[in-house]
């Protein structure tokens, strides 16, 4: 044994593998590799038990209230109950104790309960039976009890009870279906194929024979990743090595379907599967509101400490007079003399600490996670966001951020999927200049029932006829669809041909399209058989092309390509992609016609893909092979080397033409071609004027179909009016997304579009091509704000701005000095003043970098990103708000949000309607619950220069406890609700509304400072209000002198009713539920304090409370003054909202103005209203 293995070993065992190697090997079966082929090392996996559970039965307590108390506020209260136990308070330990353990047990017993269902169905899925092979038998046994490397047997419609590297199946073309509902949302089934050396063992004999090894990247959470290859060794020869990717990898929550059985190599066990990795949350987003809640809390721990400091010193300035440290009452004893004088000054300013922290609420953070839990489920329950087409409704995948929709200011949306409706049509192709039209122009012909269609090419040559036949196979080859029988899928997209049962299954709408559109021009794609693709040609003849390799699709590339050898021997590479992407590959072929084309099919809104080949000799197909497979089977960096390699190869192309397929739509129909485009380059105008010469654009194309989703271009009408900006992100061409930024109205004809291009920058320098921008936008900066053009006034000019992917790269980029801020905030500056922007050819990773951009900027706005793709997720992520739109490219999107919606256009009421009433309750309820504590702990404050500030307490006990949990809370809860200050149908009939709540308008420090001046004043009046009643009323009627604690009772009563009655002054939905609550709690206030003081309790050691209650409300003058200073209380709030409304209205305001008086006229009676006599038929007179 050499060193090196030596090594080895100590590091496995020693450092864990994990810690040391970024791959493991697993050997299948257990079986150790043939002698003289690797060492072999045995390696420690974890078993295959799910543990989604936090808690066990003996750290659930420790570990629960350890997570409890890592928030500040309830460790802030726990500190403050230590010191009432430690120290002498002014207020009894069960004042801070009882609303903190009320808090904690409600918060544990919730967490508690949901970690049991958790371990339920741990339970469950752990003990379910899996049957694996052992000895060439199979055997059964506990899900559980699975280990790495054992070869497991799944049945039809069985779950995989792991991640399974896939052998063999059933079928005998080694391939298998699954669905992976449970893991990513998506019903379609998908194919997975068997690794080419063992899809041919069948039996559990010949499965136990297989030797072989794996080797894989460790155990990471990405779904649609894998990385890894296979070493079947037969007969002592050098071991096969195949690569392993995520086609040959089934996970665990996965379904069979339509496969019979299958066998599976265990590779990720427990909580190394991919699933279990997947349980982790994405990170924490924080609202606005909660952090202006935060920043609250901690000017309110400054007033706190502040209050404590002046009355320490003021207690000790008052006590410096003779007499007054130890009156004839209260002498204190000598050690008490004897003191250090700062430890005293430290505990009485403890003390007053104590008596003065109710200031803040410990209740106000559970309540608004109420809040915010319970006001999902408004949105799940909107029937409005229902959509009937899919079945799919709203989903909730996060509740912190339900505020956060309400003040939203840039939109970022993708194109594809999410405006359009991401169902594809395919409407022509280009073949070197030749227009074919599917039932309407073939080989220049026109077909019978196309006679209203006027685009007619001359007929290609003989010469051209073979380039035509290639481009068709080419179609009908470079693609990854699946077809399978009518019986194989639930919810199939039928083959459009009549009398063929074959659908086309594939996770791109495009590819579909393409095939099908192909089919009716003559050549039909039938089936993927034994590694041979076989087409029907014009004749009904099968030719069989045998698929050698595919050149996978990524988003950085946008190509494909696939290399098939024909039945005569010949070896192609078709390719298909973006016309960026393959026009500078191409070195043969019509390039300018074809380019002609493709330019203006984008022009009019369609998506468009180029097609191109090259023929293969026998010994460039080996050098490709050779390339191909060295990257295949590396375990790092293998996406990186294939991107290598596939450069290498697609290279020396010869173009075919070009297709172009139509996004559809039942509904939306927009004019965009009657007058030119209105872009600064030349693109748009250049392509539209040739081809009016050229005489296409007949009647029938006049009208270009930008197929919309419904209601797309009202719901970014809306928007824009709410003062949002909307950027557009696409991957397009620019031509085909500013053609359909057009239809969806986020250009208007009188938009002034600027270019930030590629082509742009070439001519000039970035420099130049910024600062011209920024003169151009800057000039009419002063008339174009915000307000101006979110208004959509048809007269204004405005400006948009169009940049690419290229050009965002180099603004971003770090300039020669280091810097490239200068840049950036030119750039910045130039979106500020565009009314919207559109960002084309744009890779994923660029979408996320606009966003950040936007979101990091000066102003710090609340972002939203939507999205419908895999290509979305990094903006969505990175936003404040990320929305998925559940669409056709798949439910990686909606995983990874926020919040999911079926279509765009529930975005309109998801923002308008629900963020709106979010943020007005939310924002109500903060403010409100500052507010009242203020005027409960104020009066204490005051009241310690009435009693030589001794740290006597105002109030009893048990209300100091119940104020926060009992007295005061579910009022502001159920406002917090239901509260609609403004009707549904009015906040979307008036999308303006959504200004006035923008820029966290009803947390701003006016309003805070308005809110606590209000406590402070309310405070004011309870406090002196009951001084000076007692001042000159101090006898009831029986000659009874009233006390401190009915005084104290008096001050707390009138507070009670003041804050109640103030948050009935501030709804203004009001419902049973409502009336119930808020009469209820006061009437619960009044019968506890009748029983609370009119009982002699056992429990209680002294009863200081007994008969006050009854006492005060005993007297005429107590009567009196509760009534008249709840008003004075209440009397500057109605005054300031009485003013306000009259001299400064808001948009609200006025519209519940004028609500109010729509309704007055329509229940006023009608005095020119006919009678009833009037109305009856006269009698017939003889």
């Amino acid at each position: 044994m050499d060193c090196s293995l030596v090594r080895t070993l100590v590091h496995r065992y020693c450092a864990g593998e994990e810690n040391c190697v970024d791959s493991r090997t697993i050997y299948v079966g257990h079986r150790e590799p043939p002698p003289g082929a690797e060492a072999y090392i045995p390696q420690r996996h974890p078993d295959n038990r799910i543990v989604s559970s936090k808690y066990t039965f003996w750290n659930f307590i420790p570990k629960n209230l350890f997570e409890q108390f890592r928030r500040i506020a309830n460790f802030y209260f726990l500190i403050i109950f230590l010191v009432q136990l430690i120290i002498d308070t002014p207020t009894s330990p069960v004042t801070s104790g009882l609303p903190l353990f009320f808090v904690i047990t409600v918060t544990a017993i919730k967490q508690g309960y949901e970690d049991w269902l958790r371990h339920k169905a741990d339970n469950a899925m752990n003990q379910c039976p899996v049957h694996f092979i052992q000895h060439g038998k199979l055997v059964r046994k506990q899900s559980r009890k699975l280990r790495v490397g054992d070869i497991v047997m799944v049945k039809e419609d069985e779950t995989f009870p792991c991640d399974l590297i896939f052998l063999s199946s059933s079928r005998g073309d080694g391939t298998c279906h699954v669905t992976t509902a449970s893991l990513d949302g998506e019903s379609s089934h998908k194919t997975h194929y068997a690794v080419q050396d063992t899809k041919g063992f069948h039996t559990e004999e010949d499965i136990d024979g297989l030797h072989a090894t794996i080797e894989c990247e460790q155990p990471q959470p990405d779904l649609y990743k894998f990385v890894g290859r296979i070493n079947v060794y037969s007969d002592r020869n050098d071991p096969v090595v195949r690569p392993l990717g995520s086609e040959n990898l089934l996970l665990r929550g996965a379904t069979l379907k339509n496969t019979e059985k299958i066998f599976g190599v265990a590779i990720y066990t427990g909580m190394e599967t991919k699933m279990a990795l997947n349980y982790q949350s994405k990170s924490q987003k924080r609202s606005a509101v909660e952090k202006s809640m935060n920043v609250f809390l901690i000017v309110y721990l400054c007033i706190l400490v502040s209050k404590a400091l002046i009355n320490t010193v003021l207690k000790y300035v008052w006590q410096s007079e003779p007499f007054r440290d130890e009156p004839w009452y209260n002498h204190k004893t000598e050690s008490e003399r004897q003191r250090n004088l700062f430890l005293r000054a430290f505990t009485d300013f403890l003390a007053f600490m104590v008596l003065f922290n109710y200031i803040i609420p410990v209740s106000m953070y559970v309540t608004v996670e109420m809040q915010k839990f319970l006001g999902s489920y408004f949105i799940t329950w909107d029937e409005d966001m229902f959509d009937e087409d899919t079945g799919e409704g709203p989903l909730v995948n996060t509740s912190d951020l339900n505020e956060e929709l309400g003040q939203v200011e840039y939109v970022f949306t993708d194109k594809t999927g999410t405006l359009t409706e991401n169902n594809m049509e395919f409407k022509e192709c280009c073949i070197e200049g030749h227009v074919y039209v599917p039932h309407a122009v073939c080989n220049g012909q026109v077909l019978p029932d196309a006679s209203g269609i006027d685009m007619i090419d001359s007929s290609p040559g003989a010469g051209a006829r073979e380039r035509e036949e290639l481009f068709f196979r080419a179609l009908c080859l470079c693609h990854t669809i699946q077809v399978k029988d009518d019986d194989d899928v639930d919810g199939p997209r039928k083959s459009p041909d009549s009398g063929k049962s074959c659908v086309y299954i594939s996770s791109s709408p495009d590819e579909v399209a393409l095939v099908e559109g192909i089919q009716r021009l003559g050549f039909t794609y039938l089936r993927l058989k034994e590694n041979y693709m076989e087409i029907l040609n014009r004749e009904n003849g099968v030719e069989r092309f045998e698929l050698l390799e595919i050149l996978s699709f990524d988003s950085v590339r946008r190509r494909m390509s696939v290399i098939v050898r024909s039945a005569t021997g010949e070896i192609y590479l078709f390719c298909k992609g973006a016309d960026s992407s393959i026009f500078p590959r191409v070195i043969e072929g019509k390039v300018d016609q074809i380019r002609s084309r493709v330019e203006r099919n984008a022009v009019e809104g369609l998506r468009t893909l180029c097609v191109a080949y090259k023929r293969l000799i026998p010994e460039e197909y080996e050098g490709v092979c050779t390339l191909l497979q060295a990257a295949k089977v590396a375990l790092q960096d293998r996406e990186k080397k294939l991107a290598e390699a596939y450069e290498q190869i697609e290279k020396d192309l010869i173009l075919l033409g070009a297709t172009a397929v139509e996004d559809r739509n039942l509904k939306q129909w927009s004019r965009i071609l009657q007058k030119p485009l209105p872009i600064t380059g030349e693109i748009a105008n250049h392509v539209l004027s040739r081809t009016r010469k050229e005489g296409l654009l007949s009647r029938h194309r006049s009208v270009t179909r930008l197929r919309l989703q419904e209601k797309a271009a009202d719901t970014i009408e809306a928007l824009q009016k709410a003062g949002i900006k909307v950027w557009v992100l696409t991957g397009d061409k620019m031509e085909t997304a500013a053609a359909t930024c057009y239809a969806c109205k986020l250009f208007r004809r009188n938009t002034q579009l600027l270019e930030l291009t590629t082509k742009k920058i070439e001519e000039q320098s970035l420099h130049d091509v910024l600062f011209e921008l920024s003169k151009t936008v800057l000039r009419h900066s002063g008339s174009l704000t915000r307000d101006n053009f979110s208004g959509l006034s048809a007269d204004m000019q405005d400006h948009g701005l169009i940049i690419d992917g290229a050009a965002l790269s180099l603004i971003m980029k770090p300039r020669e000095d280091g810097s490239c801020g200068n840049y950036r905030e030119l750039f910045l500056e130039i979106c500020r003043n565009c009314s919207a922007v559109l960002c084309c050819r744009m890779a994923p990773l660029q979408k996320a970098q606009i966003v950040k951009l936007i979101k990091l900027s000066k102003e710090h706005p609340i972002t939203l990103a939507i999205g419908d793709g895999a290509n979305d997720v990094s903006m969505i992520l990175e936003a404040h708000v990320g929305i998925g739109v559940i669409g056709k490219e798949g439910r990686q999107a909606a995983r990874n949000s926020d919040y999911a919606i079926p279509k765009f256009k529930h975005l309109k009421k998801m923002l308008l309607v629900h963020g709106h009433l979010y943020y007005i309750r939310i924002s109500e309820l903060v403010q409100y619950f500052f507010y009242k504590n203020v005027c409960f702990i104020f009066p204490q404050f005051l009241y310690q220069f009435f009693c030589g500030f001794s740290q006597q307490t105002l109030y009893d006990t048990a209300y100091l406890t119940l104020y926060n949990i009992s007295f005061t809370s579910l009022p502001i809860l159920l406002y917090s609700l239901m509260e609609q200050h403004v009707s549904i149908d009015t906040l979307r009939r008036d999308p303006s509304l959504y200004r006035d709540i923008a820029k966290n308008a009803l947390l701003r420090w006016r309003v805070f400072i308005y809110w606590t001046f209000l406590g402070v004043f309310d405070a004011l009046v309870f406090f002196f209000g009951a001084y000076f009643m007692f001042e000159n009323t101090t006898v009831t009627s029986n000659g009874q002198i009233f006390g401190n604690w009915t005084f104290g009772t008096l001050v707390f009563t009138v507070m009670v009713f003041t804050v109640t009655l103030k948050l009935a002054l501030d709804t203004h939905y009001w419902t049973w539920i409502n009336h119930f609550v808020i009469w209820g709690s006061l009437l619960f206030y009044v019968v506890f304090s009748l029983l609370w003081g009119g009982i002699i309790w056992p429990f209680l050691s002294y009863q200081r409370m007994y008969f006050v209650f009854i006492q005060m409300l005993s007297s005429g003058p107590a009567w009196l003054v509760i009534i008249l200073l709840i008003t004075v209380s209440l009397l500057p709030d109605v005054l300031k909202k009485v003013l306000c409304r009259q001299l400064w209205p808001s948009a609200t305001e006025k519209v519940q103005q004028s609500t109010k008086l729509k309704a007055s006229v329509t229940a006023a009676p009608n005095t020119d209203r006919p009678l009833l006599k009037d109305l009856l038929p006269r009698p017939r007179r003889h």
